[in-house]
């Protein structure tokens, strides 16, 4: 019986090695391929240092491996466009880290037992991650009518593939909000700081709530914080709720682990984190099929 489930990333960038690096402590999954287009790539380079299989053909290098059931895309909304039905012909389960939008949406916080059985999902954003939870809560206990959401984020942490897709980011961070979080309409704003020394990321999250009971609404923030916190260690409550009226304000301060990217880069690591944490929930499901003979 194969104890690991095998997997490859496209995309050696900072996403791409910060999920090699998480997926390298994994009991469930086994990175097999890293993949990308750039020949000198350092990631490919670090890859081929953990003697992990490094290839500069993209998603040629991964296509036809039968043993590579889940990839990783990390490189950028239009590519996985592209990749999505390659992938899904190829019969491999997609991961998609850009704001591309062609699986559902998943936040392991929110949803996981329902998306067990897609061939795609998308991890909406840093922001989405952060933030959908929340809106959410306040939901359940309270109906948004409305959410805003302002995410702010070291200027160093926002790499090229960020900035290339600011108004996908906020499209699918806004979409998310609703169609995830529960939020009758909703807005999401993106703010690069270039502040020395970099910030942490933080997120603001405001919502217009029909039924505005104080203890409801904290207790069901409280709840949804400690399942994120059980696989990102470093998202905290920045500003307990503030609750005026039918207006409830809070703010969400994430830490990164530090494992390779820096503290700061909490809104690259929260997604990386998020990712892993369904990706061993899709590799638990295909070990027991596999166990069971299915």
């Amino acid at each position: 019986m194969t104890k690991k489930i095998k997997a490859a990333i496209i995309g050696p960038g900072n996403i791409g090695m910060d999920l090699m690096f998480k997926l390298m402590r994994s009991e469930l999954i086994e990175v097999d391929t890293v993949a990308g287009i750039i020949p000198e790539s350092e990631g490919l380079a670090l890859a081929r240092e953990h003697g992990i299989n490094a290839s500069s053909e993209g998603i040629n290098a991964i296509l036809g491996n039968k043993e590579i059931k889940i990839v990783f895309d990390a490189t950028g909304a239009k590519p996985h466009l592209k990749h999505a039905p390659l992938l899904k012909q190829d019969g491999k389960i997609a991961i998609d880290l850009t704001p591309a939008s062609v699986g559902p949406y998943c936040v392991p916080a929110v949803t996981v037992a329902e998306q067990l059985d897609q061939v795609n999902v998308n991890m909406v954003t840093c922001a989405g991650q952060a933030t959908v939870p929340i809106v959410y809560a306040i939901n359940e206990a309270a109906d948004v009518k409305y959410s805003e959401i302002v995410a702010t984020i070291s200027s160093r942490s926002a790499g090229p593939g960020t900035r290339q897709n600011i108004d996908e980011f906020t499209e699918t961070t806004a979409t998310a909000v609703m169609n995830v979080g529960g939020a009758d309409k909703a807005k999401a704003i993106i703010i690069l700081n270039p502040a020395e020394p970099p910030i942490m990321m933080r997120n603001t999250v405001y919502c217009k709530v029909a039924n505005p009971n104080e203890e409801a609404i904290i207790e069901a923030i409280s709840n949804r914080v400690k399942k994120i916190q059980k696989y990102v260690p470093g998202y905290r409550l920045k500003v307990p709720p503030i609750i005026d009226g039918d207006k409830v304000t809070t703010v969400i301060e994430v830490e990164g682990e530090g494992a390779y990217l820096p503290k700061y880069s909490g809104n690259l690591d929260i997604i990386t984190a998020a990712a892993v944490a369904f990706a061993e929930e899709m590799a638990r499901k295909l070990l027991n099929e596999q166990q069971s003979g299915r």
